[in-house]
């Protein structure tokens, strides 16, 4: 996936990770935990629905028919957009999603885009145009300005309630597009690859004195050098930087190069930890968050003002495991104002490479910001109202 500075998620895009609130430092690279969650790494199935609230009801969406995926480009991994339609006639709030991953050996990750009138045009024509199910969509949906992101899933994620009170609003005829990830690392050879997934979305009422949410993301770049003892071509960061963009296209190579511009000054610092300080654009109201890290991730957190009187703990996971992403409520909701900053710090690990099934046969390779599983991310999550 692709980001944006810190803002509204539009249609440049990205996935996520599991939150909680804490004070303990990260995880020392390489440090191990008493239960190491890097070894090995698999879907379990998810909790079924809370009870619906006043108001609420349920909605169905999802692929009509299997997809197949096949990763283009010498990769593991597909990007695959499906357009996906709610059939709204009437007003509503999104208060709740249940992704339900049909094939979790192949499926990363999925987002839900809500589209504009004109955008769910512009989607149905390329649906047209592309063979099979849906179109390939590397980074973002493939549909011309901004989209909103109102949805998503990641292992380990169940059901994602927004809080009392509040929703993604979604006016009658809107069309979503649902961006999955597949990755076929841990499919295994001959094994089944199709997938049919889908979502149970909870609507209320759009006439409901509920207050809008938007997504908004941080990011920080990953710039992490061969573990001790890789060898190989791809422990080049340019020649890294270059697989990346054959893989994904050109963009993803432009946007390890603007993170780094946008990070530290156009300079690359190669290291396990990286970070990245974002100026808040819109004052508004945090009340949900995550992280996003893949296999090599150890630790992330994300602050608002740190250094200073006014600094506040967003997001605290000193042992990032993979396997248990949610967005989840903050305990208290955290009010930011615009000029405010908000940094993101991730440590990756190397080492986890020789660890993981999916990554240890795989050639060394320096790594940076890249859509696959075998690639990094480094980004934060929000869920938020507008002041």
């Amino acid at each position: 996936m692709r980001f944006i500075r810190w803002g509204v998620a539009g249609a440049v895009t990205v996935l996520l990770l599991a939150a909680g609130c804490g004070s303990d430092p990260p995880a020392e690279p390489g440090a191990a935990a008493s239960t190491d969650p890097h070894t090995s790494h698999s879907a379990g199935s998810a909790p079924p629905p809370a009870p619906l609230r006043t108001g609420e009801r349920f909605a169905d969406i999802g692929l009509a028919q299997p997809y197949t995926p096949a990763a283009p480009n010498g990769g593991t991994d597909e990007y695959r957009c499906f357009l996906v339609d709610p059939k709204l006639t009437e007003p509503a709030y999104l208060t709740g999603s249940r992704f339900l991953p049909q094939n979790a050996a192949v499926v990363h990750h999925a987002i839900f885009y809500r589209l504009a009138p004109e955008q769910a045009k512009a989607a149905t024509q390329v649906d047209a145009e592309t063979p099979g199910e849906g179109w390939t969509c590397f980074g973002d949906t493939g549909v011309q300005g901004e989209t909103a992101w109102v949805a998503h899933w990641a292992p380990g994620a169940g059901e994602t309630l927004m809080p009392e009170g509040y929703g993604f609003a979604m006016p009658p005829g809107s069309k979503l597009v649902m961006q999955i990830h597949y990755n076929l690392l841990g499919a295994g050879d001959g094994g089944d690859t199709s997938d049919r997934s889908g979502m149970q979305m909870r609507l209320a009422d759009g006439k409901a004195p509920l207050k809008p949410l938007e997504t908004a993301l941080a990011m920080a770049p990953i710039e992490l050098p061969c573990e001790p003892g890789g060898t190989g071509p791809l422990c080049d960061r340019e020649a890294a930087v270059a697989d990346v963009a054959k893989r994904f296209g050109a963009d993803s190579g432009e946007q390890v190069a603007q993170l780094v511009q946008w990070c530290s000054g156009g300079k690359p610092k190669p290291g396990n930890t990286q970070s990245c300080d974002q100026p808040v654009e819109e004052a508004g109201t945090i009340h949900m968050a995550a992280g996003h890290m893949h296999l090599l991730g150890r630790a992330i957190k994300v602050e608002l003002n740190p250094g200073t009187a006014k600094a506040q703990t967003i997001l605290d996971q000193p042992n990032y495991n993979f396997d248990d992403q949610a967005l989840v409520p903050l305990a208290k909701p955290i009010t930011v104002a615009r000029g405010d900053t908000v940094r993101v710090t991730c440590t990756h690990d190397a080492t986890l490479r020789a660890k993981l099934p999916q990554l240890k046969t795989l050639p060394s390779r320096y790594v940076v910001w890249g859509e696959g599983t075998s690639d990094e991310m480094c980004l934060g999550i929000m869920v938020m109202s507008k002041s």
